[in-house]
Formats: C-alpha cells, sequence, structure tokens
C-alpha cells in the first residue's frame, strides 16, 4: 500500500504538535518553580534600589520631565495622565470639599515606574498584598465601633488580610535591603542641611517673616524644595534588613495659613525619600487657611502631582485635632497612616523603620525620632538629651506638660541592638504612624478635644491602657521645624472658647487617669470646677474595651515618670500671690530651672501667676519650686523626696511669706523685682495675699 504524501505531512504535524504542547506544559511548569523560587529570594533582595538605573533610563528614553536646575523651588514638571477612579465626595462628612489632586513628580532621588503610573497602578510593582483595591480603599470602619469581652486585644492585632510581615533582621556589614543610594549633595542654599545664612541686609525682613509665621520664611525660599540632606542616623540602622513586601501608607499633613515653601517642603521630602511602592497618597488637610497662596495657587500645583497628593478643604476651621480625624477619613488608599506636622522633613530611608513593627503588629503606633531643623538657617540636628545614643521617652509632669526623660535600663534590657524600636509611654503627638482600621477601632481622636493639647496623651493612653503599644524607632528620624521667638501665633477658631488646652487635659485625666487624677488637681487646683464637657461615650469605650487601669499603666509601662517628676503633695493654700496694695503679683516670667522670678501685673488668669504652697512646705508653680539663692528667688525642678526646696510657710496674721533661712518675701515695685529680705513686720513690700483665680 502506497502513503500519500499528504498523509505523512499531517501525521508528522500532528506528532510535532503533540510535543510543541508537552513542551510548554513542561517549561510552564518550569517557571511556575522558578518564579516560586524567585519570589523567595526577593525577599532578600533590595526591592526598590536595584532598579534605580532602569528607572532613570525610562525618564530620559521617554522624555517625561524636564530639569529645571535654575530655580531651586520648582519642580520638574511630568507628562503623566490622570490616575484612574478618584474617590466621591464623603456624603456624611459634605462640608469638606474634596479637591482632585494629581502622580508623581520626578525629583533627585525618587525612582517611579512611570510604565506602572500610565497603567494607573501607582508606580508599584509585584504589590500581592492589596489585591483589587479600589479607589475607594478599605471599607470605612464605624469610630468607636463596639467590641466585647476580653478578646478584644486579639480582635485588634489580627489583620484584615491576615497577611503575616516578617520582623526586621539585624545582618552586620550587609546594607540594608531598603537602604536608598546616597543623595547628591550640590552647592545650592541649604543643601546637606548646611546651615543658610543671610546678611544684615535682610534682618527686617526675616524679622516679619518670623512674626507672620514663626520661622525665617526669607531664607526658607532660598532653599530647594527638593534639597538634599544629611544622614543623621545611628550608623547601625544601615544594616537593618526589613519585609520586602510592606504595607503602603497614607501621609496626612494638616496645615493653616503656613509660609508655602516650608509646607510644600515638606511634601517633595515624603515623595522623594518614600519608596513609591509604600507611598499611597499624601493627603493635605487645608483647615480653612485664608492666605492667598493657599488658594488657586495650591489647586494648580497640584495638577503636576497627577493624583498621588490629594487635598481636602475644611469648610470652616476645625482646629489641629479634628482635622486630623477629617485627614483619616480622607486617607483611603493606604493601610498605614502617617502624621506629619506642617514644617518637616522626612529623613533618608525613614519609613520601613516606621511601618515594619506595625506590619508585624496592629495594635503597635509607632514614632519616629524627631529631629529639630533651625528655623533660623534650616540646620539639621538631632535633638539634646534622652540616653548615651540620644534616645528618650515621651513622659509629661503632674500638670500635663510634655516631657522627654531619658531610656531606661529596663527598655533597654529588652533589646539586643540600641536601635531597635523601645517602648514609651507617651508620644509629642506631631508625628506618628498606625494602622488605620486600628485607628478607627480606637475612635480615632476625643471628638470633644479642641483645637490643639493633649491629644498626644489622649491616644498614647487609649493605644496603652486598651492592649496596644508605643514605639519609638531609632532608625525613621523627621526633622521638625520649632517655632522661633518672636511669632505672633494664629488665632483660635471661632466660637472655641477659652481654656481650651485645660479643658482638653481635663478630659484626659477624667477618662484614663483613675485615681491618680488627683495630682492633676493638685498642680492645678484652679481648674478644679471647670467644665470639660460630656465624657460618658469614652468612658463606655474603655469599660467596653476591658481597658487596663492607670495605676497598672504607671507601674509597667511609665515606671520611670515618678522618678522625675514626683507626686505633688496635697496643697494648704493655692492661687495668685498678690502684693498687697499694689496691684502687683509674683510671676515666673515663664523661667524655669533656674530662671529669676518677678512680678507683673496682676491679671487673674492664671498662668505664669499660679503658685501653690504644699503640705512638703514646698513653693511651686507645676514642676518648678521656688528657692532661696542668698537673696535672690529663683525656680528649679521640683526634687524627688520633696526635700531640697522645702521651707517656705505663710503667715496668716501678718501676711508675710517666711522662709526658713530667717528672711521674708519683698519687692521692688518700681523695677518688678522680687528678693529675700531681713524680716520685717512693718513692711508694706513684705504683705502678700493669696487669692484663688479660676482658669478663664
Amino acid at each position: 500500500m502506497r502513503i500519500r504524501p499528504s498523509f505523512v505531512v499531517r501525521s508528522t504535524t500532528v506528532v510535532l504538535v503533540f510535543f510543541f504542547v508537552v513542551w510548554i506544559a513542561s517549561r510552564g511548569i518550569d517557571e511556575n518553580s522558578l518564579e516560586t523560587k524567585d519570589r523567595e529570594l526577593r525577599r532578600n533582595q533590595p526591592p526598590w534600589r536595584d532598579r534605580r538605573r532602569e528607572w532613570e533610563e525610562k525618564f530620559q528614553e521617554d522624555k517625561l520631565f524636564v530639569p529645571n536646575r535654575e530655580k531651586d523651588n520648582q519642580i520638574p514638571q511630568i507628562k503623566v495622565p490622570n490616575f484612574i477612579g478618584e474617590e466621591d465626595e464623603d456624603e456624611e462628612h459634605p462640608k469638606h470639599e474634596h479637591v482632585k489632586g494629581a502622580g508623581i513628580p520626578h525629583v533627585d532621588g525618587v525612582e517611579v515606574d512611570l510604565q506602572a503610573v500610565r497603567r494607573g497602578e501607582g508606580g508599584k510593582k509585584d504589590d500581592v498584598r492589596h489585591e483589587d483595591k479600589k479607589e475607594d480603599g478599605f471599607k470605612q470602619p464605624q469610630v468607636g465601633a463596639p467590641r466585647r469581652g476580653p478578646e478584644i486585644a486579639e480582635n485588634m492585632r489580627r489583620s484584615g488580610n491576615n497577611v503575616k510581615y516578617r520582623q526586621a533582621v539585624m545582618k552586620p556589614g550587609e546594607i540594608g535591603n531598603w537602604e536608598p543610594e546616597p543623595e547628591k549633595i550640590s552647592d545650592a542654599p541649604g543643601e546637606g542641611s548646611i546651615p543658610f545664612k543671610l546678611g544684615p541686609e535682610y534682618k527686617d525682613d526675616i524679622d516679619k517673616s518670623i512674626k507672620e509665621f514663626g520661622f525665617n520664611i526669607v531664607a526658607s525660599d532660598k532653599i530647594s524644595l527638593d534639597r538634599s540632606i544629611k544622614d543623621i542616623r545611628d550608623p547601625e540602622c544601615k544594616y537593618w534588613h526589613y519585609d520586602t513586601q510592606l504595607p503602603n501608607v497614607s501621609v496626612i499633613i494638616v496645615f493653616y495659613n503656613e509660609a508655602w515653601s516650608v509646607v510644600m517642603r515638606t511634601v517633595h521630602s515624603v515623595i522623594k525619600r518614600t519608596p513609591p511602592e509604600l507611598l499611597a497618597e499624601v493627603v493635605m488637610v487645608d483647615d480653612s487657611s485664608t492666605k492667598e497662596h493657599w488658594k488657586q495657587r495650591l489647586d494648580d500645583y497640584l495638577v503636576q502631582f497627577h493624583g498621588l497628593v490629594k487635598l481636602v478643604r475644611n469648610k470652616q476651621r476645625e482646629g489641629l485635632i479634628q482635622a486630623r480625624s477629617i485627614g483619616a477619613r480622607a486617607a483611603t488608599r493606604g493601610k498605614i497612616l502617617v502624621y506629619l506636622d506642617s514644617h518637616c522633613e522626612v529623613g533618608i530611608n525613614w519609613a520601613p523603620a516606621l511601618i515594619s513593627p506595625i506590619a508585624v503588629n496592629r495594635t503597635t503606633c509607632t514614632v519616629p525620632l524627631i529631629d529639630v531643623i533651625d528655623g533660623n538657617n534650616y540646620n539639621i540636628y538631632g535633638q539634646g538629651g534622652g540616653d548615651e545614643y540620644g534616645h528618650a521617652r515621651g513622659a509629661w509632669d503632674w500638670s500635663l506638660l510634655w516631657k522627654r526623660v531619658p531610656n531606661t535600663p529596663r527598655e533597654k534590657a529588652r533589646h539586643k541592638y540600641h536601635t531597635e524600636p523601645y517602648r514609651s509611654p507617651a508620644m509629642a503627638g506631631g508625628l506618628f504612624a498606625i494602622d488605620r482600621e486600628y485607628f478607627f477601632e480606637l475612635g480615632l481622636y476625643d471628638p470633644g478635644l479642641k483645637i490643639w493639647g493633649g491629644e498626644n496623651f489622649e491616644i498614647s493612653y487609649k493605644i496603652w491602657q486598651c492592649g496596644g503599644e508605643v514605639l519609638f524607632t531609632p532608625c525613621s528620624r523627621i526633622g521638625h521645624i520649632y517655632r522661633l521667638e518672636g511669632w505672633a501665633g494664629n488665632p483660635p477658631p471661632a466660637n472655641s472658647g477659652l481654656s481650651v488646652v485645660l479643658q482638653n487635659y481635663m478630659r484626659v485625666v477624667e477618662v484614663w487617669w483613675d485615681e491618680y487624677k488627683e495630682y492633676f488637681y493638685a498642680s492645678r487646683p484652679e481648674i478644679r470646677n471647670h467644665p470639660f464637657g460630656d465624657i460618658s461615650e469614652l468612658v463606655a469605650f474603655r469599660e467596653r474595651n476591658h481597658c487596663k487601669s492607670f495605676k497598672w499603666f504607671m507601674e509597667e509601662i511609665a515606671y520611670d515618670i515618678v522618678e522625675h517628676f514626683p507626686l505633688p503633695p496635697k496643697n494648704k493654700i493655692w492661687g495668685e500671690i498678690r502684693g498687697i496694695g499694689s496691684g502687683l503679683c509674683l510671676d515666673s516670667m515663664g523661667h524655669k530651672d533656674g530662671g529669676e522670678m518677678g512680678i507683673g501685673g496682676c491679671h487673674g488668669m492664671g498662668g505664669n501667676q499660679m503658685f501653690r504652697l504644699n503640705e512638703a512646705n514646698e513653693m511651686a508653680q507645676y514642676d518648678q519650686c521656688i528657692h532661696v539663692v542668698g537673696t535672690q528667688v529663683k525656680l528649679d525642678h521640683c526634687d524627688t523626696g520633696h526635700t531640697k526646696y522645702r521651707g517656705w510657710e505663710y503667715d496668716e496674721e501678718n501676711k508675710m511669706l517666711r522662709h526658713k533661712v530667717g528672711k521674708c518675701l519683698d519687692r521692688s515695685e518700681i523695677l518688678h523685682q522680687v528678693f529675700m529680705s531681713d524680716c520685717d513686720n512693718e513692711s508694706k513690700t513684705q504683705k502678700w495675699e493669696f487669692n484663688q483665680v479660676m482658669a478663664m
């Protein structure tokens, strides 16, 4: 039988197709196997540093940016389409207007996958942990959602997507997997955070800017928004290795009538120094600013960011605290919320160290080490104080004033490396990171707190007493500009009332301090009967979630507070100390820690003129005790044993303040000075009376 050629061709084709299919299948299996191995290998590879050259080539080839080195404060323009699917107006909060923002600018050091941006993926690669997230982000948690029973802590710790992240690992001598390339430093003003000083011809303009904004804005405006900074981290920080697929963040920045350049430098620094796969968005919350540069100019400027920077405008002034809660509601893209003050610059590789502890335990709140940016010359340096490494814990005195104390041997013993995150009883409040859903479960900030003050303690106590923890992260450093002397300040919002800060403090201690609140009122006796509003919902939240007592907190977490700030004895007499017949009152003049006392016109508002004479015979104001040095009258930090500054007695009959050195408090009404003199019952300038005043 003769075989036809066509049959041979068909048979051969079938056989070849069969073997081809088998070959493809086996290749697919091999590739899957290799992909699995490759994914495991990626955990030990730099997730973004090694893609720098690839991205830089894309920038150059596609001509997506036009560098302009001549203008310090201009950012290169990018031709990138808008992100897809901007979220709609929040109907529950109609008074807050969302202004559409924009994507990712190119600045030196920023690494962005622009091809991914075009696809609407936000520049992130290989992100398998946040799949199918719509633009409206996470399901809006119910504020203060009730959780019953002792399982609250475990429920809160459980991650929303049950993803387990790896803890950071120290590998001495092996550069960390998230470490960026060193920043290029030019000789332009302020580069490398080198002090930038202007000549005397600028003095008048500088003084005006300090009065208006609290900073030397003349110098700030001459420094690039994208300037390079020096790396002041501990050298050990460079060898930490973090999970390569950390959760992303929404950075929230609240501002009100600030100077343009300090706010926008904050935004630019975040974009420049945050790996693109970690930065979901920057949310700017304008708390109803009135200055012209925060109006149309800001809208126009944000267009270049193509959705990466979102703007929320408050229709009315809310104050910093509630504006931050508004920011939390608007920040829907990131799993973790990062709060920054509006005059900051993030440090080198700031993000992974801040994010990692939260990724491992969602009930952890992290706080960066806060460095000082000099408001005159924009130099950056570490805060003073702390332990031998400069590490401090957040603390307070019994009048609820913020303090910093050195890290303790007890905390150091918990760690192998001194750059590991360590526990702190409290945070300063301006800069911190927290899991978004967890923050909503905590109820955000107390809605009764107004404007500013006490919110840092409220969130710290709430976290600790209800099963979470606050960690300071030495390898995440962020610079902060502190206001300079001469700033006129911002007026409070309309209808905010007086003594807002004191009212906030009262709400905090009434909810969280239990019996310890008596020490607060011993330190601030003038506000015991001051109204503080309804706290029933907060008390119910604490009971519902089985939050621990303040006594437990003081013994287990804040055990070192009383070592630095002794519990105040009960008061025998308190109030303003008025010179009889003079209209002048004893006044600390804002001095402390060795400063001299004085006298000033009585104003009846407490503050620097509020003193108390306690059962230990100390005369004190807050944590400062009045003591005698020769004939001088000075203030100093009250000692732990309440023994060093004892010796004051008030002679009710003769209206005199006597001291154990055998002298009495005297005054010069012409020089507005106080001093110690030999006691003279007939001297009119040695006559004093205590008048109780109420906080206004």
